[in-house]
């Protein structure tokens, strides 16, 4: 979690503006202040949590008690939440006193980072930064997600999932850590703003599949050109520069607004 400080309206300008690279819904700030119960929530936190440092308790705990009723998130005032969090949805997620999460996380609706046991101290999960936990899932335990782990939808997890993990199932189970290959694949797939809600590549949804299969051909592609063009070069051939055209963020954002969300 950054140790950076950053100002109140710092903070507030960038839970708002992370809203623009998780949702293709999103289409101005405006909307987002006005209609996102996750990022109401992630604001109410922010307040109760400086209530709850300063020891001003009961009051820390019945303004988070307020976020709940208005957004159906529940939020310990004592959870300690990093930058740019995202709560997508939001409705049902609960997330515990002793949590921990860093920065740039993304939490979608029904998911719980609670405890196991009811003694006092550490007692919830620990997540490190760019972790994102699929809808429904149960992250129980004072365990550790580290940096770029992805928990796939209705997974139940109770040990540690190592960095860039991802992990699926009842119990949870760790499908594997993800290559060199893999990791280029998953920012291509950002680039196009495809994300399954936290779901593994090996999804059963055929859409999301088919995704996938586009992607993994296009980055086959364009290995194998960047050899062939290698070879030519070797040989004595050139290869005039030529620019790739840019993608269109405006006109994908516009594609996506077709869609329901």
């Amino acid at each position: 979690m950054t140790q950076q400080k950053v100002t109140v309206w710092q903070r507030i300008k960038e839970d708002v503006v992370c809203v623009f690279d998780r949702d293709p819904a999103a289409r101005n700030v405006f909307e987002i202040i006005t209609t996102y119960p996750g990022v109401h929530a992630v604001q109410l936190h922010r307040f109760s949590h400086w209530l709850w440092q300063h020891r001003w308790y009961w009051l820390a705990r019945f303004i988070s008690t307020i976020g709940r009723w208005l957004t159906g998130i529940e939020i310990h005032p004592g959870a300690k939440i990093g930058r740019r969090f995202f709560i997508d949805h939001g409705m049902g997620v609960v997330i515990g006193e002793t949590a921990e999460i860093g920065d740039d996380c993304t939490l979608y609706h029904g998911v719980t980072l609670g405890g196991t046991s009811w003694k006092e101290g550490k007692r919830h999960p620990t997540l490190g930064n760019n972790v994102v936990v699929g809808a429904g899932a149960k992250v129980l335990g004072p365990i550790r997600l580290h940096d770029g782990a992805r928990v796939g939808s209705n997974a139940v997890v109770v040990k540690d999932v190592e960095a860039g993990g991802t992990i699926v199932g009842v119990p949870g189970r760790v499908v594997r850590k993800k290559t060199a290959d893999e990791l280029a694949q998953e920012k291509l797939a950002q680039s196009v703003g495809f994300d399954a809600y936290g779901t593994s590549g090996q999804s059963s949804d055929p859409v999301a599949t088919a995704i996938h299969g586009l992607i993994e051909h296009i980055h086959a592609m364009d290995k194998r050109v960047d050899t062939l063009c290698g070879t030519i070069k070797r040989l004595g051939g050139e290869i005039p520069d030529m620019e790739l055209p840019e993608l269109d963020d405006c006109e994908l954002e516009r594609q996506s607004d077709t869609k329901v969300d």
